[in-house]
């Protein structure tokens, strides 16, 4: 009996999850539609646009490879790396797997975001997916207030490069 008058609620929250599920991909669609396109292109353990057009030719065979290369570079990368800055606003970052032979993804997060805080994910600001298989390209709509962001690839391990978003 008692499993019998949870069911309606379950079903209740479930069918408001959907929605509110829904409601976000129309929402992203929405944002996409006046937004500005900030094209990245992932080759091995890098971006190249933010490594200023360089690249350095890395042909990681696993993002184990990446972790190593970037303790060894990635200091040195990205002291010389090019800081996005953007005005506040609405954004699609257009993110390619140019050559990659194994699947990235693409993480754009506020700089002090902590994926450990449960609050951070209410309050902060963190866009990611997966899926980007070689050749693969996805769009990742966000809305940048004013501060300063990371953006990076957890999947192809690449230095978290800077966005500086001013009035």
């Amino acid at each position: 009996m008692t499993q019998h008058a949870r069911s309606p609620r379950l079903i209740r929250l479930l069918a408001g999850g959907l929605l509110a599920a829904s409601a976000a991909g129309l929402a992203g669609k929405a944002l996409a539609l006046d937004a500005t396109v900030v094209e990245l292109t992932q080759t091995g353990c890098q971006f190249l646009e933010s490594e200023n057009g360089v690249d350095r030719g890395f042909d990681p065979a696993s993002a184990e490879d990446c972790k190593q290369l970037n303790a060894e570079t990635g200091a040195a990368r990205l002291a010389e790396a090019e800081v996005l800055t953007l005005a506040p606003g609405r954004y699609v970052f257009r993110v390619r797997n140019a050559d990659v032979p194994y699947q990235l993804g693409f993480w754009l997060r506020e700089s002090d975001y902590d994926p450990a805080n449960p609050l951070h994910k209410l309050t902060k600001t963190s866009v990611s997916g997966g899926g980007l298989t070689e050749g693969v390209t996805k769009d990742y709509a966000v809305e940048l207030e004013p501060g300063e962001y990371l953006y990076s690839c957890p999947l192809n391990p690449t230095p978290d490069y800077r966005i500086v978003v001013g009035n």
